[in-house]
C-alpha cells in the first residue's frame, strides 16, 4: 500500500493535499484496493458548501457503494472531469490523476485534526 508523506488522512480513508487555502481530496490507495474496481463516482455540484466530516458524495465499485467524507470544511471548486470519463483512474492513480474534488478550505485549523502519514499507516496496519 502506498501512503504519501506530504498528505493528511482521515480515519475514513480520504486524503487531502493542501495548496495554500485550496486543497485536493481523494481516497487512499488502501481504500481503492478494498473497494475493488471503481465504476462510478457521484459528487454534488461545484459551489456546494460542505462541512468537515460531511458526506460529499459516493463512490461505486462493482460490488459495493461507499460514502465519501470531507476531511475539512470548504467550498467545492472543481470536480475532476477525468474520473467522470474514467472512474478507474482512482484505482490506477489514487494520489495523482484519480483525485476527486478540489475545494477552498474554510478553516485551515481543521487540518490539525487529520492523521499524518505515519498515523494512517498505523490505522491500516502497515
Amino acid at each position: 500500500m502506498n501512503v504519501l508523506e506530504n498528505l493528511k488522512y482521515t480515519k475514513d480513508h480520504e486524503w487531502i493535499r493542501m495548496e495554500g487555502k485550496e486543497a485536493y481530496i481523494g481516497i487512499t490507495d488502501f481504500a481503492q484496493h478494498e473497494l475493488g474496481d471503481i465504476v462510478y463516482v457521484d459528487i454534488p455540484s461545484e459551489g456546494a458548501i460542505l462541512n468537515q466530516e460531511e458526506v460529499f458524495g459516493s463512490i461505486e465499485a462493482v460490488k459495493t457503494v461507499s460514502d465519501l467524507f470531507m476531511p475539512v470544511g470548504g467550498e467545492l471548486l472543481e470536480v475532476n472531469e477525468m474520473i467522470d470519463a474514467d472512474p478507474s483512474l482512482i484505482n490506477s492513480d489514487p494520489y495523482g490523476d484519480g483525485w476527486i474534488i478540489k475545494i477552498k478550505v474554510t478553516e485551515l485549523s481543521e487540518t490539525e485534526t487529520l492523521l499524518t502519514a505515519e498515523q494512517y499507516k498505523q490505522l491500516i496496519g502497515l
